[in-house]
């Protein structure tokens, strides 16, 4: 057991790490360098590759990479993909933003594709290793391994560019994509035989037909409203959060040393303490919870555009949120796996994680033109505060899905 979660940690840093390089600090870069709010939130958009990855995830059940396949069918995809990953964050790094945006977007692109790919192999692998009793610390373990991944792309990297150029630090971050690799040959991957190799057509029709005959069409349209709505509001936060900590005039270094390494201290607290909370209560008051703790902390968010700039503040509020995070991204990902069919590991997985990214993913590509709007209509400081009460505001709908759906259903826990 000790190896599996060593690997599904390493695994989980290696999903992590690009996620956060294109959807969270290159926000910061291209700030940094005067980029507008609009621009940047439309940058957000690359990162859709996560919400459209079960169109690929078939192609995961039923193929393996050529020689790769040696390694399994699984760590084949994992490992090409973070050979691709890792010389598409280097690319980005010879790229200067204010002379070709666009060609650094494309890189970031092909950054993202591969990291969605690779998510969909990683997530097959998870789910394959373990029984319904060893998954609760697989999700720890795999969210310990983003936490610090989230500590390395954006705390390291932000203290790195106040010393070094940008494009360093884009050099430096695409080699921790080493430690992956590492991670996907140490783990041992289980040969699924329930699985169902299909057609691409067939394999995604046959998923949604098994989720819905397992729940009943009333049920499962309900889970999947659930789905897309429960981590609307801090993926639609996400691509500003970086912009608004310098917009109040925190240096890199301040944001990097002191708030984001408080977020990784809180984060791995928030997932330990999901860990216990779905020991003790039912998924749904879990689920409860979670999202509770994300409408809680985007208010205080909003205290703090209102409020003098004061980095102790920051970053207690920084710490609640990342708290909230860690809780509200183990229970998420204990609810999804709950849910999936180990005949359709993969393209189901991927359906749900997509449902779940997919509005989140598309309205945040508007965050930055919301931002910009509400700063041009008022001032900076009462601009960023009623973003972050609208975000606040997202957060209300799934609470109450699933207080209707347990209501009439019965979450099950995984």
């Amino acid at each position: 057991m000790k190896r599996k979660l060593i690997g599904i940690t390493l695994l989980g840093f290696a999903s992590g790490l690009p996620y956060m390089l294109v959807f969270s600090t290159l926000s910061a870069w291209l700030r940094d360098v005067g980029i507008s709010l609009t621009e940047i939130g439309f940058f957000a958009w690359l990162v859709l590759t996560y919400s459209f990855k079960f169109l690929w995830a078939p192609l995961v059940d039923r193929y393996s990479i050529p020689i790769l396949g040696a390694f399994g069918k699984r760590k084949s995809w994992i490992l090409f993909s973070q050979v691709i990953i890792l010389f598409s964050l280097m690319g980005m790094s010879v790229i200067d933003p204010m002379q070709n945006l666009k060609l650094l977007a494309l890189f970031a692109f092909f950054a993202a594709f591969f990291g969605s790919v690779q998510d969909v192999a990683i997530d097959a692998l998870r789910i394959e290793m373990g029984d319904a009793k060893e998954q609760g610390n697989l999700a720890v373990s795999y969210q310990l391994g983003y936490r610090i991944a989230i500590l390395v792309a954006s705390s390291i990297a932000l203290i790195f560019a106040d010393i070094l150029d940008w494009s360093n630090v884009y050099q430096i971050m695409s080699l921790f994509m080493i430690i992956g690799i590492f991670g996907a040959l140490i783990c041992v991957e289980s040969v699924n035989h329930e699985i169902a190799l299909l057609r691409i057509d067939l394999a995604l029709l046959g998923a949604f037909k098994d989720f819905f005959s397992r729940f009943g069409l009333w049920a499962a349209g309900l889970l999947l409203l659930i789905i897309s709505t429960y981590r609307f509001t801090d993926i639609v936060m996400g691509p500003m959060a970086m912009p608004f900590y310098i917009d109040m005039g925190f240096t890199k270094t301040e944001i990097g040393a002191l708030v984001k390494t408080v977020a990784l201290t809180t984060s791995i607290i928030g997932f330990f303490t999901a860990g216990l909370i779905m020991k003790y209560l039912k998924l749904s008051t879990s689920l409860l919870i979670g999202g509770g703790g994300v409408l809680i902390t985007n208010l205080f968010f909003a205290y703090v555009a209102s409020s003098t700039p004061n980095i102790s503040l920051l970053s207690f509020i920084v710490g609640l949120d990342s708290f909230a995070a860690g809780l509200v991204g183990t229970i998420n990902i204990a609810f999804l796996t709950s849910l999936v069919s180990k005949k359709f590991t993969a393209v189901q997985y991927a359906i749900l994680t997509s449902f779940m990214m997919l509005p989140g993913k598309f309205f945040s590509g508007f965050s930055g033109v919301l931002a910009d709007y509400y700063i041009s209509s008022s001032s900076l400081q009462l601009g960023w505060t009623y973003f972050f009460y609208t975000t606040t505001a997202m957060s209300i709908p799934a609470l109450l899905l699933i207080i209707v759906y347990t209501r009439y259903f019965e979450i099950r826990s995984a």
